[in-house]
């Protein structure tokens, strides 16, 4: 399976450039595996059998939901494609039940960037790109927002 933007670019178009979601998607699978880490660690530190099993239950439980969240963002980022070509902007997101947003650069009005203060440290935020009379899209949690948006604007 190839990359959407390659299927789609017209004759003289060329990507210029390409961004994902930022890997900070892993984080509540990321917090959910230092759970489990902690109750297997709990587990092994006491002697009483009722709380070992609880113990290791829980951490059974916990990596379940840890591994679903792991796969989940995995996903997200494999079906999720951001790019600035010479021609337009491209957002595509979902595998089978696909969502796309293509805009013209000469249809762009503004390009807005939201970062928290963790987004800025980690290089990730939000980047709303409003179209004149096209209305506008954010595109949620992408990695280096600031160079997307400076893609978009240069001309």
């Amino acid at each position: 399976m190839g990359r959407y933007i390659d299927d789609i670019l017209q004759p003289g178009e060329k990507v210029l450039y390409s961004t994902n979601a930022h890997w900070i998607f892993y984080g509540p699978a990321v917090a959910a595996w230092i759970v489990v880490v902690a109750l297997l660690v709990m587990s092994r530190m006491t002697t009483t059998d009722g709380i070992i099993l609880l113990c290791l239950l829980a951490s059974a439980a916990v990596a379940l939901a840890a591994l679903y969240w792991t796969v989940k963002a995995w996903f997200h980022r494999w079906t999720t494609e951001t790019d600035v070509t010479n021609l337009r902007v491209v957002h595509k997101a979902g595998f089978i039940k696909r969502r796309t947003f293509e805009m013209s650069l000469d249809k762009v009005e503004s390009v807005d960037v939201n970062q928290t203060i963790l987004g800025r440290i980690l290089n990730y935020g939000d980047v709303t790109v409003r179209g004149v009379g096209e209305g506008a899209e954010t595109i949620k949690m992408i990695a280096s927002p600031l160079d997307f948006r400076n893609h978009i604007t240069a001309r």
